[in-house]
């Protein structure tokens, strides 16, 4: 394992055109201290986790020191918010501060959010709050945990700075990694400015480095968007799985390696309700769960309009992604009901109980954790409304004897898929709470450590697996960081 200053940079994203980047540094903190630190990520870049303790650890993600090979930039992109094009975006609060290859020769880009101003930063001050830092910390790891494509977190850095948002909030950097951070947005940038030589060469870059496998094809450019269309509509079938809704899928915040990244007024939600919308600022429900597919398709048709340059009749894509959603989607769904085959009958069969799930307000999560044990009373006491589950029921266990399903096999393998542990919005705040108003840092760890495994019972932490108390239920989350 490495030193912090013996991490293997190569800083490919550098040689591109000047045009692809501000080449700026961090603003450093003064006072900074580590918040949380993530041995998991640590060992991603081979870096020895007990670099944590050294002080130059918290300098160099402080913004008071570059690491030895870094070459720190902000990306530059444009992108659609809210359906509308925005052509001054980029990287305004974040800064790459450079992709370290590791020993199995993968690239994790380190971005430092919260760095400060930047070319891009518009009237902004370019930093993140803790606030916002603890909820992709937690969030990210999280949905690792869950078998989701995102981007990762190494460690929260604090600090006595203050910054101005809703309210006077602590200034606080965050370290995320990823293999990229280029975006859907990132096209746009240079399809909406005419430049279509970028393009090409920007659509050469992430297939060298992020699909290689198309390099030497003719079709290199057609084959790399249906992969992005693939892992796009793959991933908008896992967050629905799960009932994650996003709460900002502009086109600037689409991963082009189908990552979930940039968490912000995300939410998972509870009692299940399709027009669920964790973002106080959608108004309209633009982004709400039920949407998500719906929009991802929108996101990735704006993807193919940026790249016409070098796919001039991009095939029609809405037929695939719907074809790839479904079938991920209900495939995911058979194996949450403990079904090993696939029957006909499913797709009514998985309709079925989301409709009972959702006209009765049932919690998404606990319903299927306790689904394993079909004959719990725990159960059927979440219904107000008894005889529609029990309807379904009859027709769940009919299901189950046409495959002759065993009860404790499919009680593990249903427990291995549905998780008991989620990140409940108001256990993210508990933990805002206790680090903003008492410097306590301790629940960020203990949530961390417990969203790490959240299909095992860990009955010691029951309390985090109950549904959010009358305080925390329906919060919604500011776009503000």
């Amino acid at each position: 394992m490495a030193k912090i200053t013996e991490l293997n940079f190569k800083n490919t994203y550098r040689g591109l055109p000047k045009e692809f980047y501000d080449l700026v540094g961090p603003t450093p903190f003064e006072n900074p201290h580590l918040v949380s630190f993530n041995h998991d990520a640590a060992e991603l870049i081979d870096l020895d986790p007990d670099q944590s303790d050294v002080p130059e650890f918290i300098q160099y993600f402080s913004g008071n020191g570059l690491i030895p090979g870094s070459d720190p930039l902000a990306m530059y992109y444009t992108g659609h918010q809210f359906g509308v094009y925005n052509p001054d975006i980029g990287d305004g609060r974040a800064i790459l501060l450079g992709e370290v290859r590791n020993s199995k020769g993968e690239i994790w880009d380190l971005h430092l959010k919260g760095s400060g101003r930047t070319k891009f930063s518009r009237v902004f001050d370019g930093r993140a709050v803790l606030r916002s830092c603890i909820r992709e910390y937690l969030c990210s790891e999280a949905m690792h945990a869950l078998a989701i494509p995102t981007t990762r977190a190494l460690c929260i850095i604090g600090s006595d700075e203050k910054v101005e948002r809703e309210t006077t909030e602590m200034g606080a950097m965050m370290v995320r990694m990823a293999p990229t951070h280029v975006r859907f947005g990132s096209f746009e940038a240079f399809h909406y400015t005419e430049r279509p030589d970028n393009v090409k060469l920007l659509a050469d870059y992430v297939i060298k480095y992020h699909f290689p496998e198309f390099i030497e094809s003719d079709d290199r450019y057609a084959l790399f968007f249906l992969e992005v269309v693939k892992r796009t509509a793959e991933l908008m079938a896992r967050w629905q799985s799960v009932g994650f809704t996003h709460g900002v899928m502009n086109t600037d915040n689409m991963s082009i390696t189908g990552l979930t990244i940039d968490y912000g007024p995300y939410g998972f939600m509870e009692n299940y309700d399709p027009e669920y919308v964790p973002n106080h600022s959608d108004n309209f429900g633009r982004y709400s769960y039920q949407n998500q597919p719906a929009i991802a398709l929108w996101n990735l048709n704006k993807l193919a309009l940026s790249i016409t340059s070098i796919l001039p009749q991009p095939k029609d894509i809405s037929d695939e992604f719907r074809d790839i959603y479904s079938r991920t989607y209900v495939d995911i769904m058979r194996k949450k009901l403990g079904l090993k085959e696939a029957h006909t009958e499913d797709i009514e069969l998985i309709k079925g109980m989301i409709n009972i799930l959702s006209t009765q307000r049932v919690d998404y999560t606990i319903f299927f954790r306790r689904l394993s044990d079909i004959g719990s009373q725990d159960l059927f006491s979440m219904f107000k409304e008894k005889s529609e589950i029990q309807n379904w029921m009859v027709l769940y266990k009919k299901r189950l004897q046409a495959e002759n399903s065993n009860d404790a096999e499919r009680k593990k393998d249903m427990d291995r898929i549905n998780p008991k542990f989620i990140l409940r919005n108001y256990l993210a705040e508990s933990a805002i709470r206790k680090a903003v108003d008492e410097a306590d840092y301790s629940e960020i760890n203990r949530l961390h450590q417990i969203l790490k495994d959240p299909f095992s019972e860990q009955v010691q932490f029951q309390d985090y697996a109950e549904p959010s108390p009358d305080w925390g239920r329906n919060l919604v989350i500011s776009c503000s960081s």
